[in-house]
């Protein structure tokens, strides 16, 4: 399945710089070189963006019909934001 603007994808690898771990969930935002690599918009489920990061395709999936939401908070993510809320 190809990843698109706009889709829901899952990190399959760490992003320990912005505070991100395998298994969160982000928006596709801009596709690099026809797919080699992405630009994700992670946000809070209040809608908070708290990290926009490239990652490379090998780094993501699609969101599958079978996946499950999960909850954690990000506290060390927003210490380390260039983000203002």
């Amino acid at each position: 399945m190809s990843i698109k603007e706009h889709d829901c994808v899952v990190l399959t690898a760490d992003l320990p710089k912005e505070g991100l771990k395998a298994g969160d969930v982000g928006t596709v935002v801009h596709i690099h070189g026809g797919g080699v690599a992405y630009e994700i918009e992670f946000m809070t489920f209040a809608g908070k963006t708290i990290a926009v990061a490239t990652v490379e395709a090998s780094d993501v999936r699609p969101v599958g019909e079978r996946d499950v939401s999960h909850v954690r908070e990000l506290a060390s993510a927003f210490a380390g934001s260039r983000c203002s809320f």
